[in-house]
Order: structure tokens, then C-alpha cells, then sequence
């Protein structure tokens, strides 16, 4: 498996994180308030899931493997998707400081929770496109076989030493788990993973 179909196949996933916060927000505009517990697990999943693992290996390794091969590190490709990991970061800062009081039933606090993550998934549909269509077809023609088992190793060290053993596991059962209890739909081939080789 190539490091981009790793990549690619983790971001299935994350579309299914995205369904979720999208059925939460629905929910919440209905009850009048957050479902706290469901929020919480959300927004664990994006941050340590989404942002420290899957765009950790984006960062750490694949951008760097461009930027090395000479695609430049601002303006372009790689600028555009580390500008948009950075507007991420944001907007789920936005929705962690507004879900104690949106469970609480504060009308402000909920719409700018449910503005935050509307704006965080629409975001993050388009970046995962860019990425699929664009990014990742140029990093498999610019990367050589050597590059392509580099960036495994680093991938699975990523995984090993920096998420911890076990993590990846763990979090694709969150995120099993939250799809499940939110009535959200999702490729059951998946089966409990994300066939990615973590």
C-alpha cells in the first residue's frame, strides 16, 4: 500500500467523523441544546484522530517529501493545505469553547458551536478532495519507490512511537461507535477499520 492510500483511506474516516458532527449539529438545533457527551467524543476524534495522526503524517512526512523534491512550501499545494490544517485548528477551538454552555441550552453558544463545526465540514470535505484528486496524484508520479517506502516506515513510527501502540485502533472504534449511537450511515466493509495497515 502506498503511503497515499493510506493517507486516502484514513480519510474515508474522517468523512465519517464529518457525517457525525453534521447529524450532531442537527440534533442540537432541534433539542435546543448540545449533547455534550456526543460533542466531547467528536471533537477528541478530530483533534487526535483527524489533526495529530492522519495530517501529522501529512506534515511531518508527506509535505516534507515534496518540499524536498521541490514543491514549494508556500503558495501552491503544500501552502494551501497547511493554511487549511491551520483554519481547522480554529474552528474546532470555536467548537471546544462553546460546548459547555450549548449543553446547557445557551442559544449564542450553540449557534456559534453549530457555525464552527458547519464551517470545520465543509472545510475538511473540500480539503479531503484537494488532497485525493490533486495532491496525492502529484506525490505518487514525484515520489520514487525509495520515497514511497520511506514515507511507510515514517508513517508506521508516526503510528508506533508518537500516537502510541494500540491508538489507531482505539480511535477507529470511537469513531465506529459514534456513527452507531448518532444513527450515521457509513461503508460497513469498513468493518471495524480503515484497511490501512495501522
Amino acid at each position: 500500500m502506498k503511503p497515499t492510500e493510506i493517507l486516502s483511506t484514513e480519510h474515508r474516516v474522517i468523512e465519517i467523523v464529518l457525517d457525525c458532527l453534521k447529524r450532531l449539529v442537527e440534533r442540537s438545533k432541534r433539542n435546543g441544546r448540545l449533547e455534550k457527551d456526543f460533542a466531547l467524543q467528536a471533537v477528541d476524534i478530530i483533534r487526535n484522530f483527524a489533526d495529530k495522526c492522519h495530517h501529522g503524517k501529512e506534515e511531518k512526512h508527506l509535505f516534507t517529501a515534496l518540499v524536498e523534491k521541490g514543491v514549494p512550501n508556500e503558495g501552491g499545494p503544500v501552502g494551501q493545505m497547511l493554511h487549511e490544517h491551520e483554519v481547522g485548528r480554529k474552528l474546532v477551538r470555536g467548537m471546544v469553547e462553546n460546548i459547555e454552555a450549548s449543553a446547557a441550552g445557551d442559544v449564542q453558544a450553540l449557534e456559534r458551536f453549530g457555525q464552527s463545526a458547519v464551517d470545520y465540514i465543509i472545510l475538511l470535505r473540500s480539503h479531503i478532495q484537494k488532497e485525493d484528486r490533486v495532491l496525492f496524484p502529484v506525490a505518487d508520479r514525484m515520489l520514487d519507490n525509495n520515497d514511497q517506502s520511506r514515507l511507510l516506515k515514517a508513517f508506521d513510527n508516526e503510528e508506533s512511537e508518537h500516537m502510541g501502540a494500540g491508538t489507531h485502533d482505539r480511535y477507529l472504534k470511537m469513531v465506529f461507535g459514534l456513527a452507531d449511537a448518532l444513527g450515521v450511515d457509513y461503508d460497513k466493509t469498513l468493518d471495524g477499520s480503515c484497511h490501512c495497515g495501522h
